[in-house]
Parts: structure tokens; C-alpha cells; sequence
């Protein structure tokens, strides 16, 4: 069965790319594991050819504050615990390591002050970035030298070889789209594609789950992991609440404008400009039995200036949609910066070039980019071939050429 699934990853290929690299026998191989079923089946692929073979988990985060329930066990407790049951099943060494004040420093306190601004954030760029591929990688250069092991991860994304160029990685969306985590890789560093492998980005979660029952590990059955590291799944939903312990409380108004003057009515009170986000139905009470006001009301706009929600009927309301995104920040997965305008021009004119400002989100076809000033290569406006709902300030625009990653940036407007 191993054979059969180690064999399928190779003839995977994409087009314009090598077939996935395959480690010589004896170097060091390092498994970031999460606790999940797709790493521990990552794991699984190597442990049973490769001496060399190591497991590592970060603990990120351990504030009980995070917690409905502080005195219930955290879940970076029991993630180690089942990490150290595949170790122990599949016979390789595992190190815990803790990264937590990284993570507080350069995901988590930058998360809130977006909040707090108003934006719509998503950590989980910033921490495959600054930590799990970003200090991390500070910790295994370290420990092994650089250049001197591969990272393995059970990302649903590739890392592939251009066929024509030695040396010069790309970053590709997973084989499997459905579960396509390329959005969230986005602004990994391009230095540590060369030494990364990404195995399960050429498998569907089916043959993951397969591999994962038929070899029995202590994981194949463990549920998917659902939002992000401190807001665990019995929190699932429950973010805003999160936030109220660490956001300061700004109430404001929720208003509707009236399309002609421009007059405002009030409808209810917010805690916080962050307490929602474009596109967010609003469950306040509106008088249904008026049909001026009757229906589903939804966030529309957000105003710093006046700390006011702007709410609309309908989820469909034109005011909802737009075709243009203002980005800033811009980070090119190139190995050649100033080729990021030349990549781009190419992308709209053959129609290869899109977006997505949201992970799983159909990718949306580019039709202009506007860049910084005539020589500068970073991007300024992106022009959209359709209007797309709810694109918030905040989030990352993600830009593909076919399956490839250029790179992300991030909303402002």
C-alpha cells in the first residue's frame, strides 16, 4: 500500500515541473507534526524508508484564557500527546519545541491591533510565515545547519522544480482543490522551498484517510482541526467572544444611509469596529412588518472616522460587491523581483492571472494591475473581471499564474 501511494506522489506531475524530489537515503528528514491525520500520514511516507527521520511539534500557544472551560485540559496537551503516539507507532524521535513568544510577537499582537483598526486579519498567513516556516526553519538551521536537512509538512499545497530552470522552486496549489492550502503559504519565504517537501498536497484527504486506516495510526480517525490554534473547536464560532478578553470595548452605532440623502438611522450598537467583518449578517432586530426594512441585513461599509457600521438588505446587495482591491505589501515568491511585472502583464493577457482573497475561494480572473509608479514593481490596484462579495480590508490577496503562487499582499481598500 505504501509503495502504491509513494508511487502515485511521483507520477503526479504538473506541467513545466519535475516530479516531486525524492531525499537521498541518508539525509535528515524533519516532520513538523500537528497532531492531525494528514501530517502523521506525511510522517508515515518517510519514516518507513529514511533512517534519518525526526518528528518536531511547535507549541505556539497554552493561554487558558483562550478556554470556555480553564479547567479542562488545553489542547496543546493532548496535540502532544498524539504526537508522541505516532512517533512511538512509526519508531522515530520527536522534540517539542516552543515558539510561543514568537508567535505572541509577530502573529498574534499585530492580528489585534488590525482588529482593533477595524481590518479583517488571517494569522494563519502570519504564523506559517514568521513561525512555522520562519522560525522554525531559524531553529533547524541551528540544530542541523543550513541547507542540511528537508522540511516535511502535511500541507494540501506543492513544491515543485521548474523543468528549465535548476535550482529555482515554485510554490503550486494542492492536487487535491478542495482542500487547497497554497492561500496560506503565500508569503513563506521563497529561500525554503528547496528543502521543503510537501507530499500530501499530491494526495486527496480520501487517500490520506487511507493510508492513515490501513496502516492503523493512533490518528486515522481524528477529526480535521477547525479554526485556528487558541480558539479551539468547542470554541468553534465563538471568535468574537474571544476577542472581547484582549480588544478593548468602542461602542458604536449600526446605521443604515438613506441612497439619496444620506441620512442616518440608527439600528442597534456595536462593542468595536472589529466585532464585524464586510459581509456579516447582522442579527439585529429590524421592523419586519415594514417593507422598507424587512428581510436579512448584512455589513456593508465600516466608518473609522465616526466608529460606525454601515448595514444594507440582502445578501446579494450591489453595495456588497466590488471589482477593484487596492494591495499593499506586496510579497513576490519569485526568485527575480523586478520579473513580478512581467509575470503579471503575461497573466492577463493570456488569462492566466487570478486572485483569491480568501482560502478555497474560486479563483477570481485579474483584468489590469496598476502598480506603485512606472518602475516600481510592487502593486497598487487590481482590476477584477467580475464584482466579488465582501472583500474585506485586511485580508490577503492571494495572486496565482495557472497553479502557481506569485505571492500575496494585503487589502487595504
Amino acid at each position: 500500500m505504501l509503495n502504491k501511494y509513494i508511487s502515485l506522489i511521483s507520477k503526479r506531475v504538473v506541467d513545466g515541473y519535475k516530479p516531486i524530489r525524492i531525499p537521498s537515503k541518508n539525509d535528515n528528514i524533519i516532520i513538523a507534526m500537528s497532531s492531525g491525520v494528514d501530517s502523521s500520514v506525511a510522517a508515515l511516507l518517510y519514516a518507513r524508508q529514511y533512517p534519518n527521520v525526526r518528528g518536531i511539534y511547535m507549541q505556539n500557544w497554552s493561554n487558558s484564557q483562550s478556554l470556555d472551560d480553564p479547567a479542562k485540559e488545553p489542547c496543546y496537551e493532548k496535540d502532544w500527546r498524539d504526537v508522541r503516539k505516532v512517533a512511538k507507532y512509526l519508531n522515530i524521535p520527536v522534540e517539542k519545541v516552543n515558539f510561543e513568544k514568537d508567535y505572541w510577537l509577530d502573529v498574534f499582537e499585530p492580528m489585534l491591533k488590525n482588529y482593533e483598526l477595524g481590518l479583517t486579519p488571517n494569522p494563519d498567513v502570519g504564523c506559517n510565515r514568521f513561525v512555522k516556516f520562519g522560525r522554525l526553519k531559524i531553529y533547524l538551521d541551528e540544530k542541523y545547519g543550513i541547507d542540511n536537512y528537508y522540511l516535511i509538512t502535511g500541507h494540501y499545497s506543492r513544491i515543485l522544480e521548474v523543468e528549465e530552470k535548476e535550482n529555482e522552486f515554485h510554490l503550486l496549489r494542492g492536487y487535491y482543490k478542495s482542500k487547497d492550502q497554497s492561500y496560506y503559504l503565500s508569503q513563506i519565504n521563497t529561500q525554503i522551498l528547496c528543502q521543503t517537501l510537501l507530499p500530501v498536497g499530491h494526495l486527496t484527504k480520501p487517500e490520506v484517510r487511507e493510508l492513515a486506516s490501513y496502516y492503523e495510526l493512533p490518528t486515522a480517525t481524528k477529526p480535521d482541526s477547525q479554526g485556528i490554534c487558541f480558539v479551539n473547536n468547542s470554541q468553534h464560532g465563538k471568535f468574537k467572544n474571544f476577542l472581547k478578553h484582549y480588544l478593548p470595548q468602542a461602542k458604536g452605532d449600526i446605521i443604515t444611509l438613506h441612497p439619496s440623502t444620506g441620512e442616518k438611522i440608527k439600528w442597534g450598537e456595536h462593542d468595536g469596529l472589529w466585532s464585524y467583518t464586510l459581509g456579516q449578517k447582522v442579527g439585529i432586530s429590524m421592523p419586519q412588518a415594514d417593507e422598507r426594512y424587512n428581510g436579512t441585513w448584512f455589513v456593508s461599509r465600516k466608518i473609522d472616522e465616526t466608529n460606525e457600521i454601515v448595514i444594507v438588505r440582502g445578501r446579494d446587495n450591489a453595495a456588497l460587491y466590488t471589482d477593484t482591491i487596492n494591495v499593499q505589501d506586496f510579497i513576490h515568491m519569485g526568485h527575480n523581483t523586478n520579473s513580478l511585472r512581467t509575470e503579471i502583464d503575461d497573466g492577463i493577457r493570456d488569462g492566466t492571472l487570478t486572485i483569491q482573497a480568501r482560502s478555497l475561494q474560486e479563483p477570481i480572473q485579474v483584468k489590469s494591475c496598476e502598480f506603485e509608479s512606472n518602475e516600481s514593481p510592487n502593486i497598487h490596484t487590481l482590476k477584477l473581471i467580475k464584482p466579488q462579495r465582501a472583500i474585506a480590508p485586511g485580508q490577503y490577496c492571494c495572486l496565482y499564474i495557472n497553479e502557481r503562487v506569485l505571492g500575496s499582499g494585503t487589502i487595504t481598500k
